[in-house]
């Protein structure tokens, strides 16, 4: 019976649809991927992927639990690596300006989000659609001007900045790896055990019922659009330690991959329901899918496809998931009366 009952309770969880899909898909691409996926190499190959994007999936999903969305990040991966690129490539300045610069440019881009969204009331959507598309032209025009390109180089980079942001681990892991396992636990911090966590379901539950007990809403708001900049701030400056070079174009891809990567980790869109861990499996489950189809035989047109069904299959799961919590609630409440 309490077997049956912790069963139960697990599947009432917002991450169980995450956790038995990212098993479904290791399971399946073991299968049919070969021993090769499982190999160092092979696990690199999506564990890599994974860390890049969790890093900026957690911050967006705090967002969507509170009812909003930021979309602005896929030009904030790209103008973050280039301004690194431009400030400590192609000017040469201290790496140390560098980063102060790019996470400061993070910040700066969070607090107008977050203040257009909080002043006048615009949904996040189209205030964050805005900045994406200013942010994308601004960045084309400053390093045309500035650079006479749109890719700059960053050769020559202080040994302690590319082993802390930009090295390999046992030659195939990125230090990523380790930055988003360890921003994982603070943000699981943030979001289960402090109060500050309560205050973003209760505004993505209801923002006015919220702000009459005393929360501050409009504060809380600004600060989780800021953390969302800032994290693919991050992730783009990391980008150029890596690879010693950057471009204006890259980065786009984010702003769907992250929002797949949220919901199926059990986040929903319309707020107050989400767990960082449920993100974190969301994740690997949508890395293992985009990168796993090549270590098989099945056609490389077929990764859309997939990732796809996944997407729809983990929305219909958590829909479930979520019946089944609420139900349980309400049983709960219901006996105490």
């Amino acid at each position: 019976m309490s077997a049956s009952l912790s069963l139960g309770s697990l599947l009432r969880r917002p991450e169980a649809g995450a956790f038995l899909g990212m098993v479904f898909v290791t399971v399946f691409f073991t299968i049919f991927g070969g021993v090769l996926f499982l190999s160092p190499q092979g696990v690199a190959s999506w564990l890599n992927v994974a860390a890049n994007l969790g890093i900026i999936a957690v911050p967006v999903g705090f967002l969507m639990i509170a009812g909003e969305l930021d979309i602005s990040i896929g030009a904030m991966v790209p103008a973050a690596s280039m301004t690194i690129g431009i400030v400590s490539g192609y000017y040469g300045l201290p790496i140390t300006l560098g980063i102060a610069i790019t996470l400061g440019f993070g910040v700066l881009v969070g607090l107008i989000n977050g203040i257009i969204v909080v002043r006048t009331n615009v949904p996040s959507l189209i205030v964050t659609m805005g900045t994406l598309f200013a942010i994308a032209g601004l960045m084309l025009f400053l390093s045309i001007v500035l650079t006479k390109t749109t890719s700059v180089s960053m050769p020559a980079i202080e040994p302690w900045a590319k082993a802390v942001f930009g090295s390999f681990l046992f030659g195939t892991y990125q230090v990523m790896v380790i930055w988003w396992l360890a921003l994982t636990a603070v943000f699981f911090f943030f979001l289960h055990l402090s109060p500050w966590g309560n205050w973003v379901y209760a505004l993505g539950g209801d923002k006015i019922s919220a702000r009459n007990a005393g929360i501050p809403t409009d504060r809380l708001t600004i600060g989780l659009f800021v953390l969302s900049a800032v994290a693919a701030s991050f992730v783009g400056m990391c980008q150029t330690i890596l690879f010693n070079s950057a471009q204006v174009s890259a980065g786009q891809s984010y702003i769907f991959n992250t929002i797949i990567s949220v919901v199926v980790g059990g986040v929903l869109l319309t707020g107050g329901f989400g767990s960082v861990i449920g993100i974190f499996f969301g994740t690997i489950t949508f890395a293992i899918v985009n990168q796993g189809i090549y270590f098989t035989n099945f056609d490389r047109n077929l990764s859309s496809l997939i990732i796809g069904v996944m997407l729809l299959v983990a929305v219909l799961m958590n829909n479930t998931f979520r019946k089944m919590a609420l139900s349980a609630t309400t049983k709960k409440k219901g006996a105490k009366a």
